[in-house]
């Protein structure tokens, strides 16, 4: 039985939206929804970086591209490809998320939202830790959005993908619009076995 839902699938498919999708399903069935999305952020028609946005609607940096991030001021710099990533601001958003993770008041089934576990999010120990500990926690369902292996395997990822608990969808752009009905079903039938 599973725990947990993640997808996967190539950048730009489609997974956030799938989530958000399914969140706004599963507030309407009367389930919980906490936790976070990473969306893109344009500024005249380019991306110039990402940010983390609470299932509350607060918004913090993840990263920016080295033009707009300016100098780091003697900091480590965290960077992937051309974005530097803004490790406080993803912290001191992401991480108070997961003190509430347990049960909601009554005990009643919660779905945690974990947009994305990838390599930007990867640069913080502390948010590694609450995802695992999140994960081997019962009280509440993951639904959460893992990159597709490439290059070197990201610890926690793989872990994720091989976990017992967790069921994968692959997303791609033949499927998308067809496999929101699954990922409801199953994240229901994880609710379940959760309460």
């Amino acid at each position: 039985m599973f725990k947990h839902v993640f997808l996967t699938g190539p950048p730009g498919v489609g997974k956030t939206t799938l989530v958000q999708k399914a969140c706004e399903a599963l507030v309407s069935s009367g389930v919980g929804v906490e936790g976070f999305y990473t969306e893109e952020v344009r500024e005249g028609g380019r991306r110039v970086g990402f940010d983390v946005v609470t299932v509350a609607g607060e918004r913090g940096h993840l990263s920016r591209i080295r033009d707009v991030a300016g100098s780091s001021h003697g900091r480590r710099e965290y960077t992937v490809g051309q974005y530097v990533v803004d490790l406080p601001s993803f912290e001191n958003l992401a991480l108070p998320l997961f003190r509430h993770v347990g049960p909601a008041d009554g005990g009643s089934r919660k779905v945690f939202v974990i947009d994305e576990i990838g390599k930007m999010e990867l640069f913080s120990q502390s948010f590694i830790r609450a995802v695992r500990q999140t994960l081997d926690s019962s009280s509440c369902t993951i639904l959460g959005t893992i990159p597709i292996p490439k290059g070197k395997p990201l610890g926690l990822v793989e872990e994720v993908r091989s976990s017992r608990d967790v069921k994968v969808f692959t997303v791609s752009k033949e499927n998308r619009n067809a496999i929101l009905q699954d990922i409801l079903a199953t994240l229901q039938s994880c609710l379940k076995h959760t309460s």
